[in-house]
């Protein structure tokens, strides 16, 4: 089991690896297509996702170990062609069920050319009940991204998508900031509790934060506004884990997570444990009432 903070130091030290093919991206541009913005890439070929930074990811990150590329276990869903470059959807979901004999028990979110590019790490545990994950992105400049799943026994699987958008990392701040420091770290948590509840429910934490990358101009002082950014999630179903995340400033401003909890129709709470770069703690809890009656 690696350690997640050292990964995330490994890393950013690939940061001057990182910009140098960003230039180089970005003074050749790829060739236009006809594919729809929402649509696969057409063109979409290993050379497009072979980059210096993954090169030297993937041997800090998972040694010699081999990745498997396979769209049915993992399947990665990104648009293209991105409207908003700092706001950019991300869908993550798995081909198998979270059950103790078998399940994806750690997903990492890769963006090659951004600053920091490992974005985010999810651990999931069986009471998850589906590994499927989705959040929002910045991208800062035409990039593969990539989602690794290991399996509880070792096995690594690989979606990976090609996303023309950039600038994302160094977009201006969306909000007033006196108004994004008077919601800071105020939190919502939402269930779906409309189906079976002894199947996998749908959850979504929302936070309002702005995530400064430390990369974005203030537009008035002209001075880079300072990072601050959410660092660590943890949910919990009672005195489970359900999902905890390690995040950096690739994680798009107010973050949204989307997941499953699976608690066999049973009453409980659920609870979410943020903590950002400064050290600042919000917690948020919401009660299920699931039983039959």
């Amino acid at each position: 089991m690696w350690c997640v903070k050292k990964e995330r130091g490994v890393l950013a030290c690939l940061f001057c690896v990182c910009l140098a093919w960003n230039l180089a991206v970005t003074a050749t541009e790829i060739p236009a297509t006809t594919a729809s913005s929402s649509a696969s890439p057409s063109v979409t070929s290993a050379a497009l996702l072979e980059t210096p930074v993954w090169d030297a990811a993937r041997v800090s990150l998972f040694h010699q170990q081999a990745i498997e590329t396979n769209q049915t276990l993992i399947q990665l869903e990104t648009p293209y062609r991105a409207e908003d470059a700092a706001i950019v959807p991300i869908t993550i979901k798995a081909g198998i069920p979270q059950n103790p004999s078998q399940y994806i028990q750690r997903i990492y979110l890769f963006i090659d050319n951004n600053p920091v590019p490992l974005a985010a790490t999810f651990s999931l545990t069986p009471d998850s009940g589906l590994a499927d994950i989705a959040t929002r992105v910045r991208i800062n400049a035409y990039t593969p991204i990539r989602a690794i799943a290991q399996l509880n026994d070792g096995q690594l699987l690989m979606s990976a998508r090609y996303i023309k958008a950039s600038g994302g990392c160094s977009a201006p701040v969306g909000k007033d900031s006196a108004a994004a420091e008077a919601r800071l770290g105020k939190m919502r948590l939402k269930i779906a509790t409309d189906g079976d509840s002894k199947q996998p429910l749908l959850a979504q934490l929302m936070i309002s934060h702005p995530n400064n990358s430390g990369l974005q101009l203030d537009q008035i002082s002209r001075l880079y506004v300072p990072a601050r950014f959410i660092k660590q999630v943890q949910v919990h179903f009672n005195d489970k884990l359900i999902m905890s995340a390690e995040t950096d400033i690739s994680i798009s401003e107010d973050p949204s997570f989307r997941f499953y909890v699976q608690t066999q129709g049973a009453d409980g709470t659920l609870t979410a444990d943020v903590i950002d770069s400064t050290g600042a703690k919000f917690t948020t809890s919401q009660v299920l009432k699931l039983s039959s009656p």
